[in-house]
């Protein structure tokens, strides 16, 4: 397991995004890194912008 893969959380609702899991229901694999997330993405829990998100670890 690769252990440097981050968390990223939304500053709005604190829905985590953690590229290890990724979300697949969303279409992001499992090992997805945020950064290709692709630009236009939103938060699936309140809708924010990807650049509400904040590297948590």
């Amino acid at each position: 397991m690769n252990n440097d893969f981050r968390k990223w959380r939304c500053r709005y609702c604190g829905e985590i995004y953690d590229e290890a899991q990724g979300l697949p229901e969303e279409g992001l694999a499992p090992g997805t890194r945020f950064e290709d997330v692709p630009d236009d993405w939103i938060c699936p829990s309140c809708g924010a912008l990807k650049t509400d998100f904040e590297l948590i670890g």
